[in-house]
Order: structure tokens, then sequence, then C-alpha cells
């Protein structure tokens, strides 16, 4: 499953938001009928993981920790606690919690990027703060390319 590129939307004032035509067939052709709901860990931004790809998220997430290490017992609460389980309507629609909206600034207009596995939901004023200048991506990118050469 490849989610890619980015859709603008507009969330109701309920907090519901129809999921991007294309981002729906995906999910359908993969015969997922379930969404997990996260804020993201660095970014002020939302993710919707396809269920079969949250849990293996979580599966290697836990093959990680110790379970009688007491901060990896907090990580792993605190990742997987934080979640949100979402369906679709018959329309296509979904439900945002109030408290994620909060958590990602997100008021009507948002914007939805494919992430390859996964797909984020950005506030669209804070989606364009966060992206690199052209010449940072390519600096970046060249930077990163090069190491995988070496």
């Amino acid at each position: 499953m490849r989610f890619l590129g980015n859709i603008e939307a507009k969330m109701d004032a309920k907090g519901r938001a129809f999921l991007p035509a294309v981002f729906r067939k995906m999910l359908q052709v993969s015969g997922e009928e379930r969404l997990v709901l996260r804020k993201d860990i660095f970014q002020p931004c939302l993710v919707l993981y396809p269920e079969n790809v949250w849990n293996e998220q979580m599966d290697a997430l836990r093959q990680r920790l110790n379970r009688w290490n007491k901060q990896h017992q907090q990580v792993f609460r605190q990742f997987v606690s934080e979640v949100e389980i979402v369906t679709l309507d018959g329309n296509g629609r979904f439900l945002v919690p109030k408290r994620y909206l909060r958590l990602a600034d997100i008021e009507q207009d948002v914007k939805f990027i494919g992430m390859g596995d996964t797909i984020e939901i950005w506030s669209n004023a804070k989606a364009e703060q966060h992206q690199m200048s052209p010449e940072e991506f390519g600096e970046a990118l060249e930077t990163l390319m090069d190491k995988e050469e070496e």
C-alpha cells in the first residue's frame, strides 16, 4: 500500500472529513476497514495508520522494548494509549475527536499527505510552515543518498 501526494480538504463544524477518494480506494483494494489515528510524535499533525500498518508498528516497537523496564513500559503505554480507532461511514467520512484537532491546531482547512504506508493530516497553514525550501530539500536528499552509496 502506497499513499502518495497531497490533497486539500475541509473539515465540517463537527470535525468530520472525507478521506480523499484516492486514499479510500487504496484501503478498499487492500481490504482495510479500520484506521488508527494518532498525533505524530515529532510534527504538529495527525497520522492515519491502516490497521495492519499500525499493528506492524506496534509489534516492532514492542520487540525493541523490555516489559520489565519502567521507561520502556511508559514509552509503550504512551504510544498505544494515545490513539483513536477510526472507521469510515458509507460516504467515506470520519470523525476526528476535538482533542486531536486541538493537538494539531487544525480548524477547517486541512491537507492530507500520503506518506507511503500512512496518511498525515495537517492544518493547511502548518503544512506549509514545515516544508523544507527546495534548496534545503535538494541538499538533504543529496546528503542522504551519498551516505547510502558509501
